[in-house]
C-alpha cells in the first residue's frame, strides 16, 4: 500500500465524477454512468471518485453505487477507486469490494456542517473516522479523510488555520496517511490556501496532504497555483467544472475543471501521466451525460 512519503513530490489527481454528479436533481442512467466512468479510467487519474455508499433518501443520484460499479472495467487501468462514505455501516459495505482501493470520509472543520452533513457532531464524527479506521486496515484499504470548510464557512461557526491544523493532528494521531483540505463552498484564495499548507505539510510529514477546491472559474488557477507552490502535490477535480456540496448551500459551487488544472500543470512542465487523447474523448462524453441530466 503507498505511503505518504512515496507519494511525496509526485503530481496525483482524483477525478471526481461522484461529486460533479451528486447534487444533480436528474437521475442519470447506471448505464450512462458506467459508460462515463469507463472513458474516465482510461485517462490515467491516479485516483477516481466514483460513487458514494450513503442512504438513498440523502443523495439519491447515487443509490446505484454498487450496480455501477458491477460495470466498470478494470482490467487494464491503473486508477485507484475510491467511494465516499458517511457512516460506519456504508463503510461496511464498501469494504465488502476488493474492487475498492478508498474510502473518503467527510469531517468537517464547522459543527453546523458536520451535523448538517452526517447528523454528527464533529467529536461523534472522529470517533466514526477511528472506527472506519479500524475497518479499513482490516480490509486492506485506506481511508482519506476530507476536512471540509476548511477555509471558512457560511454559518458563523469559529474558524482559523489552528483549528485546521489541530483537527487534522487529531485524525493524523488516528494513523489516518491521506487528508485532503475541501472548500467546500469555494471561499478558498491564495492568501489562506498558502500559509495553511506550508505550516500542515511540513507540520505531518507522514500525511499526504491533498486539495480539494470548488470555486469560479476566474479563480481556479489562482488557487491551484497557491497550493503548487506551497508543496501540495495532491488535487481533486472534476471536468467542466460540475459539482458541489447538496448539504452546504442552495447554490452550488462548482468543482475546479480538471482540464484547467491541466492545462496548468502542462503549461508548468510537471508531468500528469494522463493519455490526453483519451481526455479529450471522456470530456466530449462529460457534456453529453451532464447536458443529457440537466
Amino acid at each position: 500500500m503507498e505511503t505518504a512519503n512515496q507519494s511525496a513530490g509526485v503530481l496525483k489527481i482524483t477525478e471526481c465524477p461522484r461529486d460533479a454528479m451528486q447534487g444533480l436533481p436528474e437521475f442519470i442512467a447506471t448505464e450512462r454512468k458506467a459508460k462515463y466512468l469507463n472513458a474516465l479510467l482510461k485517462v490515467g487519474f491516479d485516483t477516481l471518485d466514483f460513487g458514494s455508499f450513503v442512504s438513498p433518501k440523502v443523495i439519491p443520484q447515487l443509490r446505484d453505487t454498487a450496480e455501477v460499479l458491477a460495470q466498470l472495467d478494470l482490467s487494464t487501468t491503473r486508477t485507484k477507486l475510491l467511494a465516499v462514505v458517511a457512516s460506519v455501516n456504508g463503510a461496511r459495505l464498501a469494504c465488502k469490494y476488493p474492487e475498492i482501493y478508498a474510502l473518503g470520509f467527510p469531517l468537517s472543520v464547522s459543527e453546523t456542517f458536520q451535523l448538517r452533513n452526517t447528523r454528527k457532531s464533529i467529536a461523534q464524527a472522529v470517533n466514526t473516522v477511528r472506527e472506519i479506521q479500524d475497518l479499513c486496515q482490516s480490509t486492506n484499504k485506506t481511508l482519506i479523510v476530507y476536512l471540509s470548510m476548511a477555509f471558512g464557512n457560511p454559518y458563523g461557526d469559529p474558524y482559523n488555520p489552528g483549528i485546521v491544523e489541530s483537527l487534522a493532528d487529531r485524525v493524523a494521531n488516528l494513523g489516518i496517511r491521506f487528508i485532503s483540505l475541501a472548500d467546500t463552498i469555494g471561499v478558498s484564495k491564495p492568501e489562506n490556501i498558502k500559509p495553511l499548507l506550508e505550516k500542515l505539510i511540513p507540520a505531518l510529514p507522514e500525511v499526504a496532504i491533498g486539495a480539494h477546491f470548488h470555486s469560479h472559474p476566474r479563480s481556479a488557477t489562482h488557487k491551484i497555483a497557491a497550493a503548487w507552490e506551497a508543496g501540495c502535490y495532491r488535487f481533486d477535480g472534476a471536468m467542466r467544472g460540475y459539482g458541489g456540496c447538496p448539504m452546504a448551500e442552495e447554490e452550488l459551487t462548482g468543482n475546479i475543471a480538471t482540464e484547467v488544472m491541466v492545462d496548468y500543470f502542462h503549461q508548468l512542465g510537471a508531468l500528469t501521466g494522463l493519455d490526453m487523447v483519451a481526455f479529450g474523448q471522456a470530456y466530449q462524453q462529460c457534456a453529453e451525460v451532464f447536458h443529457h441530466a440537466g
